[in-house]
């Protein structure tokens, strides 16, 4: 009877023995399903982490094209202050030019043309923003061009002076006549043959403060009423007038809504007669210094 209560006592204890090490081992399996997990989670960032931040636009940020007020990174209205420094230390309220002073500034006279280069108008500009680019652009090439050859006395010391292509604005070479035939005078203002200067005695004064688009139909104003008013250019009475050869050899830009007469007489101090002489004075091309 000993006997065979010893033989079960032996097979309970090899039962619980059996049964811990298949508890252990059950046991251990979800830890590796838990630990499969976590190593998964490390390379997938959770959802709201993938929601994109806000765009904050830097300098060195494409403008977004949506924007009215900038198309391929130009703002519409260029600033030309660098070149009203220029010319408020270099040209007198009478127009004198003081190249010699131009001539030591010319770095900054370069970098300006540069600028003009790099943001050239395009379609969102309005026609005010053309006008006073192209305007300014021509005075400093003319200036420029003056620069590159002074001293002289006259610009036609220069060999074509006008058809000089020393300067590219984006990617084509420009002169001084494509500007001002092409480009200047098909926009239909003829107050712009009393802005852009030739760098001669007989041109309109060379203005110190650069043309802008807020400011331009005052500055076309100005400009054409102080080159009639100005005896030397032109001499104007009611039945007589003896003018500048600028209204000769552009004509067709001053009858584009009437005679010339209706012209002069919208920026003339006097009311001049439709049957007024004509006469036309002669050119003074030396240097305007």
């Amino acid at each position: 009877m000993k006997n065979v209560h010893l033989f079960t006592l032996l097979i309970l204890i090899a039962s619980c023995s059996s049964t811990k090490r298949i508890s252990e081992t059950t046991s251990t399996e979800p830890l590796k399903t838990v630990k499969t997990t976590d190593s998964i989670s490390e390379n997938v960032k959770p959802i709201e982490e993938t929601i994109p931040e806000p765009i904050i636009v830097t300098e060195k940020s494409e403008p977004a094209e949506s924007d009215p007020e900038i198309k391929n990174g130009i703002s519409k209205s260029f600033n030309h202050d660098s070149w009203t420094k220029l010319l408020q230390k270099h040209v007198s309220n009478h127009g004198s030019v003081n190249y010699n002073g131009f001539k030591s500034d010319r770095k900054i006279l370069l970098n300006y043309i540069t600028s003009l280069s790099e943001n050239m108008p395009n379609e969102s500009w309005t026609k005010e923003d053309k006008l006073a680019y192209w305007i300014n652009t021509y005075n400093t090439l003319t200036v420029d061009l003056i620069l590159r050859h002074y001293p002289i006395e006259s610009i036609k010391d220069i060999k074509k002076p006008w058809d000089q292509r020393y300067w590219k604005l984006g990617n084509k070479w420009y002169s001084l006549s494509e500007i001002e035939h092409q480009i200047l005078r098909k926009m239909d203002e003829p107050r712009i043959h009393f802005a852009i200067v030739c760098a001669s005695y007989s041109c309109p004064k060379l203005q110190n403060v650069a043309f802008t688009a807020s400011k331009l139909e005052s500055q076309l104003t100005k400009a054409t009423k102080s080159f009639l008013s100005d005896s030397k250019r032109n001499s104007i009475s009611e039945n007589n007038l003896e003018l500048s050869k600028i209204f000769q050899w552009f004509s067709k830009d001053f009858n584009q809504n009437g005679s010339l007469i209706d012209f002069l007489n919208l920026y003339s101090d006097l009311k001049i007669s439709e049957k007024a002489k004509t006469s036309f004075k002669d050119y003074d091309w030396t240097l305007n210094e």
